[in-house]
């Protein structure tokens, strides 16, 4: 018997997509600008397809001019980094997502980092990651998936995480650093742990705040996790699952959802958790970047 309230990230999302939606409707009247986010994919990888075609559904969704860019997987450096400039010069592109991995051939930092950072929508360019690192959360984006899992973490504690102990699995770039960043810059007093780190449940049981985003599938068992704690799982990772059928497989997170939900007082589940709220706070940072470009503030995701 589950005893943890478990998030409904679907619900959350649409929640934000609603207010990104009001903003970008409200801007386009009062300002004439109607937000723009350009999609790049190099190559026809079929995950990252399907992740584009979302994006660029969501985005219209939400009224926005939404422009993608098809490349075949032998495009050059030379010509990918052209297109990036060409839309950085562009006045009605407010965001630009270059969808990753880029086939092996590309360098893909050197492209991410050549995005400027007004329109570096994923929050990957280091730019931004120094404004999150000096906590400057007006001037500059977020890391779209620590932007989303944040958006759970304030809306059970609030915003001031003062006294409470969090930890993060994993040291991404991606995700744990700039996750642990959101949680420092709220007050929280925040412990990094990754594969090296010694005695890891029992350092995740002093955590109050457990994010578990190190890729390993249900790796954080109920043993790990203090009585009460809310734990956000953000792992996505793909098991057998022979009794449904023979080759069958399933979605699990790196949390051992149900025996975990017996001991925390809030959990996210995989799928249906944190997931949803990635693309939802890409649109939030496009539309942010669009509302700075007119000279104006969107403050509709209270990270």
């Amino acid at each position: 018997m589950t005893t943890a309230a478990i998030i409904d990230g679907k619900a959350v999302a649409a929640s934000i997509m609603d207010r990104v939606k009001a903003a970008a409707a409200a801007l386009e009247k009062g300002n004439g600008v109607r937000t723009g986010l350009a999609v790049i994919i190099v190559g026809d990888d079929p995950a990252s397809q399907t992740y584009v075609a979302a994006k660029s559904r969501m985005a219209k969704e939400c009224g926005f001019t939404s422009v993608q860019h098809t490349l075949p997987t032998e495009t050059t450096q030379e010509d990918l980094a052209a297109l990036v400039q060409k839309l950085n010069a562009n006045h009605t592109v407010h965001g630009i997502l270059v969808q990753l991995p880029l086939p092996k051939h590309l360098d893909s930092e050197a492209i991410i980092q050549s995005i400027h950072p007004e329109k570096d929508v994923d929050g990957l360019g280091v730019v931004n990651a120094g404004k999150l690192a000096t906590g400057d959360l007006k001037t500059g984006l977020v890391s779209c998936t620590p932007a989303g899992a944040m958006v759970f973490v304030r809306r059970i504690h609030g915003d001031d995480l003062s006294g409470l102990n969090a930890v993060v699995i994993g040291r991404s770039n991606l995700f744990g650093k700039p996750m642990a960043q959101l949680l420092l810059n709220a007050n929280a007093t925040v412990t990094i742990a990754h594969s090296r780190t010694k005695n890891l449940p029992e350092l995740c049981r002093h955590a109050d705040i457990l994010v578990a985003a190190v890729g390993r599938p249900e790796i954080v068992k109920a043993d790990w996790v203090k009585k009460g704690a809310t734990v956000i799982d953000v792992g996505i990772n793909r098991i057998g699952a022979p009794e449904q059928g023979e080759g069958k497989t399933r979605l699990v997170g790196d949390v051992a959802f149900n025996e975990v939900a017996n001991v925390a007082a809030t959990i996210t589940p995989v799928p249906g958790g944190v997931g949803p709220m990635t693309i939802a706070m890409l649109m939030a940072n496009t539309v942010a970047a669009s509302y700075r470009s007119a000279g104006r503030i969107f403050e509709g995701t209270a990270i």
